[in-house]
């Protein structure tokens, strides 16, 4: 079966504290989305913001198949070496010629590596539900978005945006909160297929980043008191619980676009299946 290289993109210090928390890292999030659907692909994680990450003895890069890239904490346009040292590992992939995949994180320092900008959002954060996502023309037809409708809501958490595609990038959707939410970026001999949103998450991860961020959200507006929080918390542990919650699924704004995990999960699938399996 395929090999896998998936970037975990947390430095040390986030993994730790996650760990502490009993929180999953964003890697053991995006293998479990993948063996979901794909139990025999193989993944080899790399620690890429560390100084001493390194691939298996004996092993380079044209030795896997494709390469993931999973969120991460990390502003890209920050000047930090452990945004610089997956930037230059992404570049070195692309190379190969091979496919790479990425989420959030990954959009963001595909578009710097391929001379795109990366900014803060002008309106903040968009967390939870990225609603209205639409699809470009593009988008409609690239196999990248099978099966997904004209416009849909995904799992998301993030401050930043793609704030400049690169030359030569395909913007393949985008909704009201950020412009650039799905694109395909050349990088060398590669291209790499990527969204701002979290197709890797599942209702117990945003259950989690509810709690995690509770209080900021607060300070945010998001929720007035901690009441409507753990309401709105509430509900999305209901439909851990029983996917077929109408109550809850109806009170969140949700259908099958977040609940089904194939509907959820598709973009990831028809990289699978397009780019890996094909």
């Amino acid at each position: 079966m395929p090999h896998l290289l998936l970037m975990e993109g947390n430095p040390a210090g986030v993994r730790a504290k996650a760990d502490k928390l009993q929180v999953r890292s964003a890697s053991e999030v995006y293998a479990t989305a993948i063996h979901a659907h794909f139990p025999d692909i193989r993944l080899t994680v790399i620690n890429a913001a560390d100084p001493d990450a390194a691939l298996p003895e004996g092993m380079g890069l044209g030795d896997f198949d494709g390469m993931v890239i999973s969120g991460s904490s990390l502003r890209a346009f920050e000047d930090d070496p452990g945004i610089t040292r997956q930037i230059d590992l992404l570049k070195a992939y692309c190379e190969t010629g091979k496919p790479v995949l990425g989420s959030c994180w990954g959009l963001q320092i595909a578009a710097i590596a391929a001379g795109g900008e990366v900014a803060p959002s002008p309106i903040g954060r968009e967390i939870g539900f990225a609603r209205k996502l639409t699809l470009t023309p593009a988008g409609q037809v690239h196999p990248y978005f099978n099966g997904k409708p004209a416009s849909f809501d995904a799992p998301c958490i993030h401050y930043d945006e793609v704030s400049r595609l690169p030359a030569g990038a395909t913007l393949l959707c985008g909704n009201a909160h950020s412009p650039v939410q799905g694109a395909v970026i050349p990088i060398a001999k590669s291209e790499v297929w990527a969204v701002q949103y979290h197709p890797e998450f599942d209702l117990a991860q945003m259950s989690m980043l509810f709690r995690l961020y509770g209080r900021d959200l607060m300070e945010q507006g998001f929720f007035e008191t901690e009441d409507q929080a753990a309401s709105y918390r509430g509900h999305i542990d209901a439909l851990v619980a029983d996917p077929a919650n109408k109550s809850a699924a109806w009170q969140l704004g949700i259908d099958a676009d977040i609940i089904d995990d194939e509907k959820r999960r598709a973009e990831i699938i028809n990289w699978v299946r397009h780019r890996i399996l094909k």
